[in-house]
């Protein structure tokens, strides 16, 4: 297990129980306090979400057995972490909601005689479009995170493929060192070789000579 993982991860565990909390707390509150603290939650969120993009790194780039564990854990933390996104987007939809009605309800009560039923639908129609406005705007963002996740982890595997490619290579390179070194002590047995077929033949042609001298001097005697 890898203690910079683990690091990331205590982080992350304690930043995720304080996130409840204020999710909670966030709940139970209205107005301007009620913005304050899901400005809170919305910056605590973006430190969750680098602290996951830290851990997916350090993940990848263990051994495989280690790697598929952490990355199984790591799932549910982005599982997590969905959640609180999910229940921060209800408290704020909430908030928006009461805001339009309170907004709709101080319209009503200034110009109970001239606002038709025309206008407050044109307000209602507006407070929906900067709801789905501001979804749409959290959409983005968080597939934006994705992609850039994805980009990561494409760019770790391509490291590794990377780091593979060289390894390889210098065990080629190494094969082919060895391969010179053999042919080298090939040529110089072959060689050695021719040179002690000469000597013998030398060896064989002195005593054969000495051999006919020999016997030449005994004939003649």
């Amino acid at each position: 297990m890898s203690t910079v993982f683990e690091g990331y991860e205590r982080q992350y565990c304690e930043l995720s129980a304080n996130l409840s909390k204020k999710c909670t707390s966030a709940s139970l509150l209205d107005g301007e306090q009620k913005k304050q603290k899901v400005s809170e939650i919305q910056t605590e969120l973006d430190a969750a979400e680098s602290l996951l993009r830290k851990m997916d790194l350090e993940a990848r780039s263990l051994q495989p057995n280690v790697k598929a564990v952490l990355l199984a854990k790591l799932r549910e933390y982005k599982s997590d972490l969905n959640n609180l996104k999910s229940e921060v987007k209800r408290i704020t939809s909430t908030n928006l909601n009461q805001a339009a009605r309170d907004e709709l309800l101080e319209s009503g009560m200034a110009d109970a005689l001239t606002v038709s039923a025309d206008q407050r639908t044109r307000l209602l129609m507006s407070t929906e479009r900067v709801t789905k406005s501001s979804d749409r705007i959290r959409e983005s963002r968080r597939t934006m995170l994705e992609t850039e996740e994805l980009g990561v982890s494409i760019l770790q595997d391509l490291h590794q493929q990377r780091q593979s490619l060289l390894h390889a290579h210098d065990t080629l390179h190494g094969v082919d060192d060895n391969i010179g070194r053999s042919k080298k002590i090939l040529t110089n047995m072959s060689r050695r070789m021719s040179r002690n077929k000469w000597i013998i033949g030398s060896i064989i042609a002195v005593l054969v000579l000495a051999i006919i001298l020999i016997l030449y001097f005994k004939l003649k005697k």
